[in-house]
């Protein structure tokens, strides 16, 4: 039986082995920010990860992607790594043993402790993810995702490994792959370096707790609608009030979550002037 020849994403070669599979190589730079995903589908990555800004970052070592194939540490003929749920029910669960396997080698030469190495495991059932996790990951000195398949990750691995459980929204997708990267990508572009302009983090969405204002630019008038007239008043501070109050606005009116904790911050009940 022949095997099949390695995948390469420009500069990134891949090979399958029972260790990590470094998608940066030589490239990496010392101390870079690391992220290993563990997941039954290595070939997914660096998917939209190996584009645009964040692929021009991971070539040029501002951080670095591991793949850990959990196959390689499956049992038997056809390396299994789940089985049926106990106490019965339908699908199947990704057994402790074997992810047991692959988060110790995940942990090798990484700080112990959470707060500098978090271990997220992607699951519809954990925590919204938000703006607030992507800065504190980025100033992690790297992270472990743990991508889950079927019914889910056998309990104990969560207990054992103190994993935080992150979700992207009340939905269910057929596995964590696709999660990981969207976490990622919120992570790895607030890594100093990544983005050409750092401020513009800083007066996007969730930066300040609210939506982000309308944006426009050139031409003036477009489809007989125009840009509106404080933009071009190069008044920078009616310029900067206008964006703070379409801000608010659009926060009250799509996200009444956000907004209520928004109003709570500023010390404000809903019946006072935002």
């Amino acid at each position: 039986m022949t095997s099949k020849p390695p995948r390469s994403y420009g500069r990134l070669s891949i090979s399958a082995n029972a260790t990590p599979r470094d998608l940066m190589g030589p490239q990496r730079l010392k101390d870079a920010w690391c992220a290993k995903v563990i997941t039954l589908f290595p070939d997914m990555f660096p998917g939209v990860l190996g584009g645009s800004l964040t692929g021009k970052a991971l070539q040029s070592g501002l951080w670095a992607l591991d793949t850990i194939d959990l196959r390689i540490f499956g049992e038997g003929k056809h390396r299994n790594v789940d089985d049926t749920p106990a106490g019965g029910g339908a699908g199947l669960v990704l057994r402790p043993d074997i992810l047991g396997r692959a988060m110790d080698m995940a942990a090798d030469n990484t700080p112990p402790e959470p707060a500098r190495w978090p271990r997220v495991y992607l699951s519809p059932r954990g925590r919204p993810f938000t703006q607030a996790d992507a800065a504190r990951f980025a100033g992690c000195d790297g992270m472990t995702l743990l991508c889950g398949r079927f019914e889910g990750v056998d309990q104990r691995v969560i207990d054992h490994y103190e994993m935080e459980e992150i979700s992207l929204g009340d939905f269910v997708l057929t596995g964590g792959e696709i999660a990981a990267q969207a976490v990622l990508d919120a992570t790895i572009r607030l890594i100093p370096g990544v983005l050409g302009n750092f401020d513009s983090t800083q007066e996007e969405s969730f930066s300040n707790g609210l939506l982000e204002h309308p944006h426009y630019t050139r031409p003036a008038e477009w489809r007989g609608m125009v840009i509106p007239e404080v933009l071009t008043s190069g008044n920078h501070a009616r310029v900067a009030e206008w964006r703070h109050a379409q801000a608010e606005a659009l926060t009250q009116s799509r996200r009444p979550d956000l907004w209520a904790e928004y109003l709570s911050k500023q010390g404000k009940t809903g019946r006072d002037k935002a």
